[in-house]
């Protein structure tokens, strides 16, 4: 290649590289709400129900979009059937033929078709918050009136439906800077062993580790490792063991009030550190609540939580920061964006 391609090339890629950096600064100088040592809250109005998410710009998107330069992407979600793990307070989901090829044309229930034509459909029976989800604003409730974010309580705006404010539908689609924090590794481990804290020190030495910096409006991922076992239904006992481990509440206020997390997420069916037996009394009477971080992040901040992602290959391939995507389905009263998949754009 003569020297003056050369130079061209190298020019066009400089150029590219300060708009990048530009679309960056300008991202970040876009966080309107967010104040560095207090975090999100509820600034957006008495109405709103989207939170910190209403942070992502035109600007922002492009930014993030900005990040993919091989087009490759990763699937942060996992998959689910009628025997996947689940959280205990949640129900198990149930797959059911609603009409098949079989029933149809024995059934006579619509005209034969000489070419024998029929279909498929399922009726589910599922929770709003199994597999790869976003918890939604309401789906966590404190105080004697049980409200959730803004101040929306149960008694107006509950009922036997879904919540009817701060849903699933609120949730917008999501294009942001994505970073993978990954603690396992930075602690040399596998996975993380069951009932570990995530320590503030510990999300500073891993992205130590990983010379990864975190910029106001980022989608945080947390990696604990628990998510390799999902898929052994042989030994699920190693997944509900090591699902405990999970953020402290210092980590949740660091990333949200220092780091300025716009959404905060891990592999665990929680993202929160889970108490052993013996040291939950203690826990709950130092926070009055059995899920602070869940408190803390969904209503008093306003900042989604995301569950169960699938950290492994970015973690393998060490690609610690990528354009995150991801989108809900438009359920209406629907507590979580639920059985997600999620991806990495890079």
């Amino acid at each position: 290649m003569k020297s003056s391609s050369k130079n061209l090339l190298l020019q066009i890629f400089t150029l590219t590289l300060m708009s990048l950096t530009t679309a960056q600064l300008a991202s970040a100088a876009e966080m309107k709400k967010w104040q560095k040592g207090k975090g999100w809250g509820w600034v957006w109005g008495p109405e709103d129900e989207v939170g910190s998410l209403n942070e992502m710009t035109n600007a922002s998107r492009l930014a993030a979009l900005g990040l993919a330069t091989k087009g490759k992407t990763n699937d942060l979600g996992v998959i689910y059937d009628r025997d996947s793990f689940i959280w205990p307070g949640h129900s198990p989901g149930e797959v059911m033929s609603f009409r098949s090829p079989e029933g149809i044309q024995r059934q006579g229930d619509f005209p034969p078709a000489e070419s024998g034509t029929a279909w498929h459909s399922c009726a589910l029976f599922m929770n709003d918050n199994v597999a790869t989800q976003i918890d939604g604003l309401g789906h966590v409730v404190e105080g004697n009136d049980n409200h959730w974010y803004n101040g929306f309580k149960e008694s107006d705006w509950g009922g036997d439906w879904g919540v009817r404010k701060c849903d699933a539908t609120t949730i917008p689609q999501i294009v942001a800077r994505g970073v993978l924090i990954d603690v396992a590794t930075y602690k040399g481990m596998t996975a993380l062993p069951p009932h570990y804290g995530i320590t503030v020190d510990d999300l500073k030495g891993a992205l130590k580790k990983q010379g990864t910096k975190l910029q106001p409006g980022d989608v945080v991922l947390i990696r604990t490792g628990a998510i390799q076992y999902w898929a052994d239904l042989k030994d699920r006992e190693k997944l509900t063991a090591h699902d405990t481990a999970g953020l402290l509440l210092e980590g949740a206020k660091w990333l949200v009030e220092q780091q300025g997390a716009m959404l905060v997420g891990s592999d665990t069916s929680g993202m929160e550190y889970g108490p052993t037996a013996g040291d939950a009394a203690a826990f709950q009477k130092k926070h009055h609540s059995f899920i602070p971080v869940h408190n803390y992040l969904l209503v008093k901040q306003g900042v989604h939580i995301g569950e169960l992602h699938y950290l492994e290959d970015l973690a393998a391939e060490k690609a610690y920061e990528f354009c995150y995507v991801c989108t809900t389905a438009n359920i209406r009263g629907t507590t979580a964006g639920f059985t997600l998949r999620p991806m990495a754009l890079r």
